[in-house]
């Protein structure tokens, strides 16, 4: 087969980011009521983002032979619990952000109270796409994607990464924290993503594992290097403020071993992402693509 040339890769995202907004635009109707949290709600979820989780969910399962079409509502209920993630980690209460996707936070248009049920409803929202009945999937491999995004969102996951985070601050840098944190906070949601595309695909366990721990790699270099942007990118090319982790005195792999090494550190996870992907057994160069855009990115 031919391998995927650094085009496709962008053909792929272009498509795919443009079928998943056409798709996350009828996830709540408009004239829904109560009218201003379902604005709040598309206010975060429709704002311009990476859509990098969503991404390599539908990487994984076209790689594993599955019609985007099939998998575009999974995909999408990795994307309501990522902005949900970002109206709460805005607020006031956490990092008190006033600028996300390049545009005022959530709390800041809508107010703290509203911000608060938005994300809740995204979130929760995110298991009603899971658990309606489809075609295309079986009821138990809709058992493991639920418990699957639960897993990763929750006290073992994303919530629990983002209390060490709350905990970590103002704290000396250390490295084994710092793994914790990225590993909870961010790594888990994207290595779900490759998950539950390996799990809507069919993959065997051994792909599974396998493609687990290139998604485990993969966000850990992801969130390293957005550690790095922080203190070398602009507010205008991140879409959010720059220099906030040093003002909010973050546990950052800046920090705690300085820009060059962390530069070293986000290559030896995509290092270990792509071996990874060397025993699955499938044509994975769609997935290379991806992990190398997302980790040498510039915003």
């Amino acid at each position: 087969m031919t391998e995927f040339s650094q085009v496709d890769v962008n053909d792929f995202l272009e498509t795919s980011v443009q079928k998943l907004n056409i798709y996350l635009a009828t996830v709540f109707a408009q004239n829904s009521e109560p009218q201003k949290l379902f604005d709040a709600m598309r206010y975060s979820l429709l704002a311009p983002g990476k859509r990098l989780r969503p991404a390599l969910c539908l990487a994984v399962a076209q790689t594993l032979g599955v019609a985007e079409d099939d998998v575009i509502s999974v995909a999408a209920a990795l994307e309501l619990v990522h902005a949900y993630s970002l109206i709460h980690d805005d607020l006031p209460a956490m990092d008190n952000d006033d600028l996300r996707r390049g545009q005022p936070t959530n709390h800041n248009v809508f107010g703290e109270a509203t911000a608060l049920l938005a994300g809740d409803g995204l979130l929760t929202h995110a298991f009603t796409l899971l658990s309606q009945p489809r075609s295309f999937l079986h009821p138990e491999q809709q058992l493991e994607l639920v418990l699957c995004l639960a897993v990763a969102a929750g006290p073992y996951g994303m919530v629990g990464g983002q209390q060490a985070d709350l905990a970590a601050e103002t704290q000396r840098p250390d490295i084994s924290m710092l793994r914790f944190i990225h590993t909870h906070k961010t790594a888990a949601l994207i290595e779900a993503a490759v998950v539950m595309g390996a799990i809507v695909g069919g993959a065997t366990s051994e792909q599974r594992t396998l493609l687990a721990s290139y998604g485990r790699h993969l966000g850990l270099a992801f969130q390293i290097v957005d550690d790095l942007l922080d203190v070398t990118a602009t507010t205008q090319e991140l879409g959010k403020s720059a220099g906030a982790d040093e003002r909010q005195h973050k546990m950052t792999y800046p920090a705690a071993v300085g820009v060059a090494e962390t530069r070293k550190m986000a290559d030896d996870e995509l290092a270990q992402a792509l071996t990874s992907l060397t025993g699955v057994g499938l044509h994975t160069s769609l997935l290379v693509g991806l992990a190398k855009m997302s980790v040498r990115r510039i915003h």
